[in-house]
């Protein structure tokens, strides 16, 4: 047990470091959001600082391939949950400080407004853009700072964020999603990356998961070019669907492998115009190659740094299946058992994963048999992880100095300099630590920190829309008639989707701790900038209204555009949503505040790439040139 005279030893030296702060942070209540590769690191510079209670919060368990830079985790907590293993571990090193782990997803509902409002600051330690966006929307929202941060090999950065003061994460648009033409997938390769997003998001994909043409990564679109090899590669898909049929039995390796590795290249062989100006493809033969398989070693997968041989990936590729296949049939058999006892009817499926080693040995073995056939060179399981995964390696001593970094960074906030915190980025191969001159300021046109902010309570039990356009926004605030509301899935009212305004806001799913949008519309130079209420179900009084505006609102305007010459905007695809509610009229990314290909206003649509609008998506975008691998 630790004594009063080892707590005062304890903060002697950062009593004496940081002043009067030092009583603050011994108080303060802070959010650390990620428990990752930098968030270990960063947990344990906050715990050692002394901030008196600290919130954890992290949805992952904690993997083998963690263990290289997480040091907060061992061997024996694989499969146990990041937030949980890491509040163990850091709290031992100052057990003065109250930690408190949440194994959740940081978008739950539980984690709205009001709880951030009980931060003093918030840590992002995240691993996609994401949670990255939510955090930094809930943020600006409840008006706590916070310190943003990530890295990519020897990279890294550092951001310190704060409403009205500087610049919010979506301030700066984000890379698009890499993309690939659906029909170079599937039928031209000319990389090793086409043959893996081949056998990841086509074939794992159509075997273990969800038929093809729900899959949001692909796009088909009739109209195309393409649409007649689109319509055989359908008809592929649906043979596929027929062989799934004997998953389980020994002839189903079989009936895959003759299936995409001999069938479907042969058909493309026979098209002799597509392969006067390229490489032809070959086929594989199965009896040849199980023949050359014979002497492959039983743990081949496990080297993971060489390139497998075609006999090898071969071995890997029916070993796998057979391990994916058993998977599936217990899944299927608890999914029936759910199903009779309380009728849940959740489909069986296997979602890829870079860390699930069955998964991974199917796309690393898949990927470099379709790459053989092409003449592509094949890849080691180590480069298909990454390409699979999107994954930059980490590198834990960029880690620790960034996790430094945003300690340091915090000190700024807590002493109230924030001008003083400007983005901070590392970087290696002789280039040394630098700070950007100034603190960026907001973003007037940011759809996240440039908009005027309140909150409406609302009767969920008698409530409509329409009370929210013609009594608040119409009555109280002087909008006029053209105006659109958005909400997380779309516009969900404007002039020409009046039937939504009988509706009540449940029916719209707009809950507690949600957000709508409001967008002034009117013509003219300089209409209101866009309005964001966050949403707070209440029981009001029955003879009053059924929404309440609490506040007295002055909403600017923006500021008159200056006149520039006319340039090409760049269009972002993704699979985000893109319909209303009731499907009847979408907006462009911007208006939405979400990632989405959408008409304007006028219904003039946006052009997609000229030469095949059939395309495949990888993942998530990263965010600028930061990713963190967790």
């Amino acid at each position: 047990m630790e004594t009063k005279k080892d707590v005062k030893g304890r903060d002697k030296f950062p009593r004496m470091s940081l002043g009067a702060l030092h009583g603050r942070i011994k108080t303060a209540r802070v959010l650390m959001v990620g428990a990752g590769g930098i968030g270990c690191e960063l947990l344990k510079n906050i715990v050692l600082t002394g901030f008196g209670e600290i919130h954890v919060v992290d949805l992952d368990t904690i993997d083998l391939s963690n263990l290289n830079r997480q040091f907060l985790f061992r061997h024996e907590h694989i499969k146990k949950s990041k937030a949980l293993v890491a509040k163990e571990s850091a709290g031992r090193f100052n057990p003065n400080v109250k930690i408190e782990a949440h194994h959740a997803n940081i978008m739950d509902p539980q984690f709205n407004i009001e709880w951030y409002k009980g931060f003093e600051l918030v840590f992002n330690a995240l691993d996609n853009v994401a949670a990255r966006r939510y955090v930094n929307k809930m943020c600006i929202a409840a008006d706590v700072p916070l310190v943003e941060s990530g890295t990519t090999g020897f990279d890294g950065h550092v951001q310190v964020i704060k409403r009205g003061v500087t610049e919010c994460y979506d301030c700066t648009p984000k890379e698009a999603p890499r993309s690939f033409p659906v029909c170079t997938i599937r039928s031209t390769p000319s990389q090793p990356i086409h043959c893996i997003v081949w056998g990841k998001s086509y074939l794992f994909t159509e075997i273990f998961g969800i038929s093809e043409e729900e899959t949001p990564e692909l796009d088909f679109t009739e109209d195309s070019e393409n649409a007649k090899e689109i319509q055989n590669l359908r008809r592929e898909a649906e043979a596929l669907k027929n062989i799934r049929d004997s998953m389980g039995l020994s002839q189903f390796p079989r009936l895959i492998f003759d299936k995409v590795f001999k069938d479907d290249i042969e058909r493309l062989l026979s098209m002799e115009e597509m392969w006067k100006n390229r490489h032809a493809p070959q086929a594989l033969d199965f009896e040849q190659l199980s023949k050359d398989a014979e002497s492959v070693a039983k743990n081949i997968s496990h080297h993971d740094q060489h390139v497998w041989t075609v006999a090898e990936n071969f071995a890997v590729f029916v070993d796998s299946l057979h391990r994916l296949s058993s998977r599936m049939g217990e899944l299927k058999s608890n999914v029936s058992n759910a199903t009779q006892e309380n009728g849940d009817t959740a489909p069986a499926i296997l979602s890829f994963d870079k860390d699930d080693v069955d998964a991974l040995d199917f796309v690393v073995a898949s990927a470099n048999l379709r790459s053989h056939i092409f003449g592509i060179e094949m890849r080691s399981k180590f480069d298909i992880k990454q390409m699979a995964g999107n994954i930059i390696p980490a590198i834990a001593t960029t880690n620790a100095i960034i996790a430094g970094l945003c300690v340091l960074q915090a000190f700024k906030v807590m002493r109230g300099l924030i001008d003083k915190a400007p983005m901070i980025f590392t970087g290696g191969l002789g280039r040394a630590m630098t700070a950007e001159s100034r603190v960026r300021p907001p973003n007037p046109d940011c759809t996240v920190c440039g908009v005027a902010r309140a909150k409406i309570t609302i009767d969920p039990s008698r409530a409509t829309l329409g009370n929210l356009v013609t009594e608040i926004l119409q009555g109280q605030l002087g909008y006029g008639e053209e105006i659109s509301v958005l909400s997380d899935k779309g516009v969900i009212y404007d002039p020409d989707l009046e039937e939504n305004l009988i509706q009540k806001f449940g029916d719209l799913d707009v809950a507690n701790d949600s957000f709508i949008t409001i967008k002034d519309e009117e013509d003219g130079d300089t209409p209101r900038i866009d309005l964001v209420f966050s949403i707070t179900e209440a029981s009001l009084p029955a003879d009053g209204k059924a929404i309440q505006l609490s506040e007295t609102l002055n909403i600017p305007r923006k500021a008159k555009a200056a006149p520039t010459q006319e340039s090409e905007k760049a269009v972002v695809y993704s699979d985000a949503p893109t319909n209303g509610v009731n499907g009847k009229r979408k907006r462009s990314a911007t208006d939405a505040g979400i990632d989405e290909v959408a008409p304007s206003k006028k219904g003039k649509a946006v052009a997609k790439p000229d030469a095949d609008d059939d395309v495949i998506f990888l993942d998530d975008p990263v965010s600028g040139a930061i990713v963190i691998d967790d």
